[in-house]
């Protein structure tokens, strides 16, 4: 049973105390709607970043395997010369976008070409080098739109969880109370007008039987 609230058993506090579990019942049905559709948000998100992952990986593991083959045919110092120089200039632009109430970040990049997209003599390395160079060039905005994603989750998931908690406050503590009280409340008054019914009648008898 859940306990009650110490409140004077008055039919303003009754009324007062009805217009609370209306709220609260109203509050808990717009909490728990949010939380289904912040669920089914997350759900798609996490659809996305488990994509987003699997391709980053797929894309990282070619490069690290051609970059493998291209260092174990050149020599260390030849590599490191190569890759020393960057051929593009990144830009980052961070913003955020509301995704049920919660803002997430949005973020872009730009990249600015800076010279040859291989800063490296041909003549000094292998295609297996020039092919790595490629994918890795390519998989910064994977990269950073896995971050995207993956914080976005975070992010929701914090939410939701702060959501569950309000809506199991009001279901299953701040609501049962309110009931019980008005039951109280109401039992209570029913109670006084019963003895006020009684003295009532008891009144009455008493007056007539001084007129006989």
């Amino acid at each position: 049973m859940a306990e009650r609230l110490n409140v004077n058993p008055t039919r303003m506090e009754l009324k007062r105390l009805k217009t609370r579990l209306n709220m609260a019942k109203r509050g808990h049905k717009l909490l728990k709607d949010k939380s289904d559709e912040m669920i089914r948000r997350f759900m798609e998100f996490a659809n996305q970043n488990k994509a987003q992952r699997e391709q980053v990986e797929k894309e990282l593991k070619s490069a690290l395997t051609t970059f493998v083959v291209a260092k174990a045919v050149s020599d260390d110092a030849v590599i490191q010369e190569a890759v020393a120089m960057p051929s593009k200039k990144v830009e980052i632009e961070l913003d955020s976008q509301n995704v049920m109430s919660v803002l997430v970040p949005l973020i872009s990049v730009k990249e600015s070409q800076e010279g040859d997209k291989y800063p490296y003599s041909f003549s000094a390395v292998t295609a297996e080098l020039d092919e790595s160079v490629e994918v890795m060039g390519g998989l910064l905005k994977s990269l950073v739109k896995l971050a995207e994603v993956e914080k976005t989750c975070n992010m929701l998931a914090i939410e939701i969880e702060k959501n569950r908690r309000r809506v199991n406050a009001l279901e299953y503590v701040m609501i049962p109370q309110l009931e019980e009280t008005i039951r109280f409340i109401t039992m209570k008054l029913d109670e006084n007008e019963r003895s006020t019914v009684v003295r009532l009648v008891k009144v009455k008898a008493m007056i007539a039987e001084e007129v006989l």
